[in-house]
């Protein structure tokens, strides 16, 4: 059997070796890009969790401060209901909507911000392709 000189266009194991790492680059490259557009989603989610707390907590803040003022009130006239009553239903008013709006913001935010699960997973599929199983 005779040996064939090589062609100009048949492959080498240096032109092999070649395509390899830029097969792999890219890939890298792609997964990465894939990674930071699975975040990027997943932030703006978590942006409207965080916005849910911020309001629950302003509301809160100014549950305190009625609350205090109604308890002055309440001290300073305790025989009638008066302000005193009004500015304890308002209290618990903004209590119950920032336990409210606290609630709808922990779930959204526990919702919808998580890992990026598809890269996560499609990472996990390169070794298989490389030893050439499916």
């Amino acid at each position: 059997m005779a040996l064939e000189p090589v062609k100009d266009d048949d492959p080498t194991i240096g032109r092999l070796v070649l395509q390899a790492q830029e097969d792999i680059s890219l890939l890298v490259r792609k997964e990465i890009e894939l990674a930071k557009s699975e975040l990027k989603i997943t932030a703006k989610f978590g942006v409207l969790g965080v916005v849910f707390f911020a309001v629950a907590g302003f509301l809160a803040l100014l549950a305190i401060i009625a609350l205090t003022v109604a308890l002055g009130f309440l001290i300073d006239r305790i025989p009638h209901i008066g302000p005193d009553g009004a500015f304890g239903i308002v209290t618990l008013l903004y209590l119950l909507t920032a336990g409210l709006l606290g609630l709808i913001g922990y779930k959204k935010f526990m919702a919808k911000v998580g890992p990026p699960e598809a890269t996560i997973r499609q990472g996990k599929e390169i070794p298989k392709a490389f030893k050439g199983s499916k």
